[in-house]
Parts: C-alpha cells; structure tokens; sequence
C-alpha cells in the first residue's frame, strides 16, 4: 500500500481523537464554564450535525482544488478551532469551534476517502479504506484514553492544545507524503460536473449502501455511547475499568476493519452473509451476559470485531456504488457513516428514557441490526456487485 495512506491515516487518528475525546471531558468543561453536563453535551452533537453537514458542503466547496491542498487547509483549521477551543472562557463560542472542528474534519475525511482509491487499484478500495479507518480505530485505542488522562491531570483545555500541536506534524505528513498530483484526475475539468456526482445519490445501489451503513453504524454508535454505565453498574466494575473495556473496543475495530478490509473488494458478500448475523447475534448475547464482567470484556472485543468488520464494508460499497462521482464519492461514505454516529446515540438515549435498563441502547443496536439484515436479505446481490458486473 502506497505511503500516502499510512500518511492519512495519521491524520484520521488526530482527528478522530478530537471527535471522540469529549466523552471524558465533559463533566470538568462544564464545571468551568458553569454549565449543566446536559447542555455540555450539546459540544457532542453539535460536532456530529457539523460532520453531516459538513462533508457534503465541505468536499463540494473544495471540489476543484488540488487534493493536497484541501488536505492540509482542513487541518490547519482544526488546529486552528482546537486552540480557540482552549482559550474561550465562553461556551457558545466553545460551541462554535466544534462545528468548526467538525466541518474540517468533514472535509478532510471526505476528500481522504476520495484520493484513497485513486491511490490504489480499482478493485482495492476496501484495504485503502481498512487503513483509513485504522487511524479511527487507534484513537479509541490510544488517543482517546491517553487525552481523558491529559485532561484530567492538566485539565480538559490541555487536550485541546494537544490536538491542535498533533495537527501540525499531520499536516507536514499530508504535504509530503502526498504528491501534488495524486487524486488529481478526481478535480480536473473531465470530471463530472457537481450536478452529475449530485445525481448519484438518486441510484438505488448507492441509496442502499449509504443506508446499510447509517444503520449498522448507528447500531454501534448506540451501544457504545452507553457503555461506562452498563460497565460499572450492570457488570458492577469500578470506574477505572470503563478506560479498559472502551480500549478492549477499539482493538476489536482496529483488527475488525484491517481483515475486513482484505476481503471487502472481492468477497464483500462473504463478509456481509457471515459477519451480519454474528453481529446481531453478539449484542443480543451482550444484553444477557452484561451481568458477568468477564463474559461483558470479551463481547466487547468482539463485538468491537464485528461491528467495524461489517461497518467498514458497507462503506466500501458506498465507495463503489459511487465510483460515478470522483470527487463527491468520499463525502457520501462519510455522510453515511455519521448519519449512524449521530442518530444512534440518539435512539440509544430515547430507550433509557423509556424506562427499559441501562442495556437499552444495547437493544436498540440489535434493533438497527436487524433491520439492516433483513433489508440485505430483500436486495440480495444487488449491494455486492461492482459497477463493471452491475453495465454486464
């Protein structure tokens, strides 16, 4: 795999630390900006709408301009949002820089996603994507725990700045790991006119994919969200151990998109037929052993497995089902994928209210699951095939 990708990946992991850091810091932002945790935690969904929103925006804005170029602007604006973020005293203006945060991380991902698979043959998207996403997963490993202890040591601003300094040396990866031309063919004047890569997301191939993936992803994001309570109260483990069952997680995505990753170009339909009913399969199992801490750490992993082995799929048919649109493709893989990440805590949240446990949003999970399968039931091989078997 070309050196670019390890490169982006890289800067994935930066960001998606600062996607994913405020979990553990919002008890100490709200305490010092004097607001309730409730209303700190609309830092969380205020950087999921932007990362929505933003991909699509973001990568059409940018559609002409040299990748590289796109690249290192959107970090230099996260590193920019970052150190705003850790100066303000001000909370709405907190709240601004994460919406900010959000867009460029938007953007990157998007036109990261596009460059990826002109990076590598047609048929490999799917390891171009597993590396991607590496750097994601490694921020749930690493990133995310080593910034809640920064914080709680230093305090939360110091995160802040941490990520704002890890976006320099990303930024200097981006430039010289990636050559002035690669994705080029992406943005020049033969391609598509937005109009054209716009009209894509009316073909059914892409509608399904994009779905798939909003669902298996909001399926994952809905349990994990939750996680800490069901950790210390249902498995009755003392709070240090939500830091090891969160990184138990993310081993199992990091392993989850990296072997996935090999079969998804030209086995997707094996991955999809086998790791689809495990998933279900897992958190229902999760909803019964959550009780037994050594049974909860093990689902975990696994779980962590297969939810990114059969996520990371999905999106890769997403790449494929938009092979029409090269400069657009991206922002619909990472519109997808946050569609999931925003509406799952949602759905997650609504099933605690009802009443039904602390393993509530585990159900709701198992619902999006379900729903997923039974609509990869109805379309068959439709979802699977690439576009040259779709023209035959």
């Amino acid at each position: 795999m070309p050196f670019a990708l390890y490169m982006l990946a890289l800067a994935v992991f930066v960001m998606g630390t600062s996607e994913f850091m405020l979990a553990g810091l919002l008890p100490a932002i709200a305490a010092d900006l004097d607001v309730s945790v409730g209303t700190a935690c609309l830092l969380t969904t205020a950087f999921a709408i932007g990362m929505v929103i933003g991909a699509p925006v973001m990568a059409a804005f940018a559609r002409r301009w040299p990748p590289r170029l796109t690249l290192i602007v959107c970090l230099l604006v996260c590193a920019g949002s970052h150190v705003m973020g850790a100066m303000t005293p001000v909370f709405s203006l907190l709240l601004i820089t994460r919406v900010l945060s959000a867009f460029a991380h938007a953007g990157f991902l998007a036109v990261a996603l596009s460059t990826a698979t002109t990076l590598v043959p047609a048929n490999q998207k799917g390891r171009a994507l597993s590396i991607l996403l590496s750097g994601t997963t490694m921020a749930t490993v690493a990133g995310v725990p080593a910034g809640a202890l920064l914080g709680t040591v230093l305090g939360w601003r110091t995160t802040f700045w941490a990520i704002a300094i890890l976006c320099i040396p990303a930024a200097i990866g981006v430039a010289r790991g990636i050559s002035p031309k690669s994705g080029q063919s992406a943005t020049s004047a033969s391609s598509p006119r937005l109009r054209a890569e716009l009209s894509q997301l009316a073909t059914p191939r892409l509608i399904l994919a994009m779905a798939l993936g909003a669902l298996i992803n909001g399926g994952t994001f809905a349990a994990f969200t939750f996680l800490a309570p069901v950790v210390t109260e249902t498995a009755g483990l003392a709070e240090g151990w939500v830091s090891v069952v969160l990184v138990m997680f993310g081993i199992g995505s990091f392993l989850g998109v990296t072997i996935a990753g090999r079969l998804s170009d030209q086995q997707p339909g094996l991955v999809l037929a086998v790791g689809g009913p495990l998933l279900l399969t897992g958190w229902i199992m999760v909803t019964f052993a959550a009780p037994d801490p050594v049974a909860l750490i093990l689902l975990v992993l696994v779980q962590g497995f297969l939810s990114f082995g059969v996520g990371s799929t999905l999106i890769t048919r997403v790449l494929y089902a938009a092979s029409g649109a090269p400069t657009m493709g991206g922002s619909y893989a990472t519109a997808a994928l946050n569609i999931g990440a925003a509406a799952g805590p949602v759905l997650g949240a609504v099933g605690l209210a009802t009443g039904l446990g602390l393993l509530a949003p585990v159900w709701v999970a198992s619902a999006l699951t379900a729903i997923a399968l039974v609509i990869m039931l109805l379309t068959g091989r439709a979802l699977t095939q690439n576009p040259a078997e779709v023209r035959r």
